[in-house]
Parts: structure tokens; sequence; C-alpha cells
């Protein structure tokens, strides 16, 4: 099945961790204002609030910070919670926007004292911009350089303390001494059904939806583990129980609304189905090379690779192997196939496909 046949796009996904404008205006308005009302990331929380409250008993500005995990998990949120207890202004950046050392210095020397400056992405920062962060993460100062060629002149340029809150999906991309300069790591972990549950729950009450103890887990259950995803199906289930029902959310009407979206019991949509379905019924669950799977659903190599796969190896559905990606028995009962008998010497087929 090719993706883009079915009408909709990569992009726009209903289990997509990522935020569009719509994620985004509502994010806003859920967002929680204080670690006590942040739901989930137990330990993140305990640490990062002995952190910033040890920072205001000394009337110090709060250690660097480090956020890593993926995508829809809080670390934004938790940004804003930092400035908000610290009671100090917040400057929202990306590693993408910072191309030049000029684009971060021009930040960096517009900054307040005890301002939380957050950088998303920090990982896609240009080398140039990372060399002069390290400088001004740890002595509070940047050389700005006038001029060019010989006659180029450093001026040191004195910064007002500040807090540096980075956000990365791939911690492992950033560089050592980088990460070094951080005094607080902390990484999101994926949540628990139980604590969705809780999201939901919250999200719903600020969203004015009715919504009982079932109809919130059977949402919880189909977010994937994150709470991005959990507020979106909240919004498309509350659609259809006011359109088809009376605008309250049980089980039954969250199951109904989340199979006319395409989302299953463990929140795989049409697109991670495509790819369990070619691998399974094409080439007997593999091995098969990433790009004959990738031809095989329709769509381009890295689409597969980094918006599929990722949720299929997590759920036990998906191996990657040396010999190609292996469907697991998981992945047969979930689709409810039965798998090929398989003789001493194993499959002719996973062999043809082993690339």
């Amino acid at each position: 099945m090719n993706w883009d046949e079915t009408g909709s796009d990569i992009d726009q996904r209903l289990v997509d961790s990522g935020a569009d404008g719509e994620d985004q205006a509502v994010e806003a308005a859920l967002r929680p204002k204080d670690l006590d009302e942040f739901v989930g990331q137990e330990k993140v929380r305990e640490q990062l609030d002995l952190v910033l409250r040890a920072a205001r008993a000394r009337g110090a500005t709060a250690d660097h910070v480090l956020l890593s995990g993926g995508p829809g998990l809080g670390k934004t949120t938790l940004s804003m919670i930092i400035a908000a207890e610290m009671n100090a202004p917040i400057r929202i950046t990306s590693g993408p926007a910072i191309q030049h050392a000029g684009d971060l210095a021009a930040i960096l020397s517009s900054l307040q004292e005890g301002e939380v400056l957050f950088l998303d992405e920090i990982h896609r920062m240009s080398r140039p911009a990372e060399e002069m962060l390290y400088m001004a993460m740890e002595d509070f100062r940047v050389d700005v350089i006038v001029g060019k060629g010989p006659g180029a002149t450093a001026i040191p340029l004195e910064l007002p303390p500040f807090t540096l809150v980075g956000a990365t999906t791939r911690a492992g991309l950033l560089p050592p001494p980088l990460r070094d300069r951080f005094g607080f790591t902390g990484h999101m972990e994926f949540y628990e059904p139980a604590e969705l549950e809780r999201v939901i729950h919250r999200s719903a009450r600020l969203l004015d939806v009715e919504i009982d103890v079932e109809g919130a887990a059977e949402i919880a259950g189909r977010s994937r583990g994150t709470p991005r995803i959990a507020n979106r199906l909240l919004r498309r289930v509350r659609d259809y129980a006011q359109v088809k029902a009376d605008g309250v959310i049980n089980r039954d009407i969250a199951a109904a609304a989340l199979k006319v979206y395409e989302v299953d019991a463990r929140g795989l949509d049409r697109l991670d189905r495509a790819v369990l379905g070619a691998l399974l019924k094409l080439f007997s669950g593999g091995p098969v090379g990433l790009s004959t799977l990738a031809v095989a659903v329709g769509e381009e190599r890295e689409t597969v690779e980094e918006v599929a796969e990722p949720f299929l190896v997590r759920e036990g559905l998906l191996a990657r192997t040396p010999r190609g990606r292996v469907a697991t028995p998981a992945a047969w009962a979930h689709l409810g196939l039965v798998p090929p008998q398989q003789g001493p010497g194993g499959s002719g087929q996973q062999g043809l496909f082993g690339a």
C-alpha cells in the first residue's frame, strides 16, 4: 500500500509525536505551570526540584539543564516550568535556527540576568556556534570577532548569568565538551498507561470534555507512551463523541472513534501496519533488507527507518538484524497471522532478501 495514495501525508499522522500548529496552540493551554502539576517523569522531577530549590535558596542562577528523550514527552514544558520556578523570563529558540556564531552571539548578548534560554534540538546547532556556547556556559562571556582576515579582532563580551536549558532527541550526537558543561542532565522516559490516563483526565477537564475511567484507559493504551499523542487522540475522540454520540467518552466511543482514524489497540496506524503486513505477507517475516521493504510499502527508505521502525522495534514487533528486518512472534499475533513452518535449513525466501 502506498501511504501517499491513502490521502494522508506522513507529517499529518495522528500518532506522530511531532507538533504541528494545532498541537502547539492546544499544548499552550494544557501545559502544566509547575512541577507539582507535571505528570510523570518522577525521577527527573524530583532531581530537578532539588536543583531549583537549592538555586533559589542561594539566590543564584540555576545550573544549565540538558533534557533528552523522544519528542512529545514534555521537554519544552519542563523548560517553561524551570523559568516559572526561578521567577525568570524565558527565551525560546532552536538549534537549526542558529547557523552562525553571530546568530548565537546576538541572542546571548540580549539576555537579562537570570533569564532562561531554551535551546530545542541543540544537537543540530552549527559547529562554530557550538564552540561559542562552550565559553558562554562556563565563563558567561563570548568573543565577538570584528573584521576579517589578518585585521580581525576578538572583542570579549561579558554576559549576565543565565540558565541554558538544552533539549535533544539524540543525546549521543552532542559532543562531550558540550554535555559536560550541563550541571544537570535528565532523560525523559516514555510514559506508562496509568500516567497517560492521568494526563488525559487532566486535559479533559481543561477542555471541558466528559470522559470516564475506561474511556481514558482506551485512549492511553493507544498513545505510544507519549502525552502529545494522548492529547491529540483525546481531541479526535472528543470530536467523534460530539458528532456521533452524546459528547461523553467511554470505552466503546473511544474504540469506535480510533477505529475511524485507523489507530489500533497498540497504537499502530496504517503506515505501521503496512510495514508489518509487507514484512509478514510478502517476505514470510524476514529477514529482508530495508530498501526492499521500503519499496514494498511504496515509501522512501528514510520514512520506513525513521518514522515507522522506532515504534515497531520498541513494541517488540520488529527486530533489526545484520541480515535485515525480522518480524517477531508478537507481530504475527498482532496481525492475526500464522507464521510459516520452517524447515531445518530455514526459509529460502529469507535468504533471498537477507541483504
